[in-house]
């Protein structure tokens, strides 16, 4: 099932035109720099903004088609904004019960879904508190909570952690992978941060001006040559992969995907847990054979699909299949040439244990 996003809007100074099939499953990221639309495209999608002749259908169920319009609160949905905006005069207890009373009774949580969410967002020593008294990172999360208590069938989050300090994100981030692991509904997640897009998302549509310039699976979309997606400072891609050994000695752990395997720094995650791992273009070499006696400790068997120019004449994009998973690496152009890199090569990459972002 998908879900069918499509919405055209002309103001004065911006225009959304977007045509759009996303995964009703997952987390979605909507990225892009600021202006590019985001934030008009998820309040659409809320009915938040009336977009006269748009379309909107959630497996199969129509929100919007043309004149025919579902008004926000008839939409099973929850929404975060960027500021927690919870009521001030009432507890975290309150605001939750808040969240509650939106909805019908018949499809209010049960108290062992009440106790999950507040477990699984870890707010259950906040209950008695307000919101004065609670940090950034809490007021969010109670936030999140209080939007799930509406039993949503469609999570939407408008960057919910701009306004967060780095010590305050690194606080919440585990906790919204805890609901990428959890829930069974689909989160519609709008940033223009490369960290979090690339440790929560599934899905992305980058936006630039009102237009979707790409839309895809994660490690698909950024592996793209045609138009180099990149997440800050430079292209690469993200991958899956389950952690299989630990080396106590060394503080490194080695991790495997679809491709093979890799050492990585230890971040104390257990024998069997699954994270996500970034690898830049520019940390990647190519070389003819596999090479022994180097400081570079992971070396895979790939195959070369395709060459691209980068934004600098010198450099070009190669892109690569390790056993069914794409890579991205920067060359020179020179030294592509020197190895005579050409589509269907067999070639062996080098990736630096330090460079990879577990």
């Amino acid at each position: 099932m998908t879900i069918e996003a499509r919405f055209k809007l002309d103001y004065p100074d911006f225009a959304l035109d977007v045509d759009l099939a996303l995964p009703s499953a997952g987390i979605t990221a909507l990225f892009g720099h600021s202006g590019s639309g985001k934030t008009t495209l998820l309040r659409a999608i809320a009915g938040l903004e009336h977009v006269p002749g748009g379309r909107l259908v959630f497996d199969g169920e129509v929100w919007q088609n043309g004149a025919a319009w579902l008004p926000t609160h008839q939409r099973p949905l929850g929404y975060v904004f960027q500021e927690a905006s919870l009521f001030p005069h009432l507890s975290v207890q309150g605001n939750l019960n808040y969240g509650m009373l939106r909805i019908n009774a018949d499809r209010r949580p049960a108290s062992a879904d009440f106790s999950r969410i507040i477990d699984l967002l870890g707010i259950s020593h906040l209950l008695d508190r307000r919101p004065d008294r609670l940090s950034g990172g809490e007021r969010q999360r109670v936030a999140i909570a209080r939007a799930l208590m509406t039993a949503p069938r469609i999570l939407l989050m408008d960057e919910p952690l701009a306004a967060l300090d780095l010590a305050r994100k690194a606080e919440i981030l585990p906790y919204l992978e805890q609901l990428h692991e959890e829930l069974k509904i689909p989160l519609l997640y709008v940033s223009h941060a490369p960290d979090e897009v690339a440790r929560l998302a599934d899905h992305i549509v980058v936006l630039d001006a009102g237009r979707a310039l790409a839309s895809g699976p994660l490690g698909e979309t950024l592996a793209r040559l045609d138009l180099p997606i990149r997440l800050g400072e430079d292209a690469g891609v993200v991958l899956d992969a389950v952690v299989v050994e630990h080396d106590s000695q060394w503080h490194l752990a080695r991790v495997e995907f679809p491709g093979g395997s890799l050492w990585v720094r230890d971040a104390g995650h257990p024998l069997g847990h699954h994270l996500r791992v970034r690898i830049l273009a520019r940390d990647i070499s190519i070389a003819h054979e596999k090479i022994t006696g180097t400081s570079i400790m992971n070396s895979l068997p790939a195959r070369v699909i395709a060459l691209a120019e980068d934004a600098h004449p010198a450099l070009c994009l190669v892109r690569l299949d390790a056993g069914g998973v794409p890579l991205l690496a920067r060359l020179t152009h020179r030294s592509a040439a020197t190895l005579g890199l050409a589509p269907g090569m067999e070639v062996w990459v080098q990736i630096k244990a330090v460079a990879l972002i577990g």
